[in-house]
C-alpha cells in the first residue's frame, strides 16, 4: 500500500492537485485520488473543489475521464453524494477502486447504489492503471 508518488507511474502525471484531505493526480484520460487518513469525504466540503479543479484543467465535465480511487488510507465517504455529483452535470467514463482491505470492497457495494455505472474493483494499482489505459485507448464504455 504505497502512494503513487513512490511508483514508476508518478513520472506520467500531467498535474498534481494537493488538498488538506488528499491528493489527486491527473493523467492522460484518467485521474487517481489518494485521500488522507481519518477524513470523511463529502461533496460539499471536498469533492466539489476537486471536480471543479479537474474540469478546469481538463476542459470538460469528466465525461471522457476515468476516476480511480486508490484507497491506501482509512477514511469515510458519503456514497449518496454521487447524486450531488450528477446533479452538477458531471459524469465519468469509468470508476475504479483499488482496495487493500476487505472493508474497502464492502463499501463498493454501497457506492454502487448511487453511482450510475458499474464500479470496477482492483486489488492493486497496476491493474487499475492498465484497465484505465486500455479503456482510454479503446474508447469503450463498460
Amino acid at each position: 500500500m504505497i502512494s503513487i508518488k513512490e511508483t514508476v507511474f508518478y513520472d506520467k502525471i500531467l498535474k498534481e492537485l494537493n488538498y488538506e484531505f488528499g491528493d489527486v493526480f491527473i493523467f492522460d484520460g484518467f485521474i487517481i485520488s489518494e485521500m488522507k487518513e481519518g477524513f470523511t469525504i463529502n461533496w460539499d466540503e471536498h469533492m466539489t473543489n476537486v471536480s471543479d479543479d479537474v474540469a478546469q484543467f481538463s476542459g470538460n465535465n469528466g465525461s471522457d475521464l476515468i476516476y480511480i480511487s486508490h484507497r491506501i488510507h482509512s477514511y469515510s465517504i458519503m456514497p449518496s453524494d454521487w447524486l450531488k455529483f450528477y446533479k452538477q452535470s458531471y459524469t465519468l467514463k469509468g470508476y475504479g477502486i483499488v482496495g487493500y482491505t476487505r472493508s474497502s470492497f464492502l463499501h463498493v457495494v454501497i457506492e454502487n447504489l448511487f453511482f450510475h455505472k458499474k464500479i470496477k474493483r482492483f486489488a492493486n494499482l497496476e491493474t487499475a492503471i492498465q484497465w484505465a489505459t486500455d479503456k482510454v485507448l479503446s474508447e469503450v464504455d463498460d
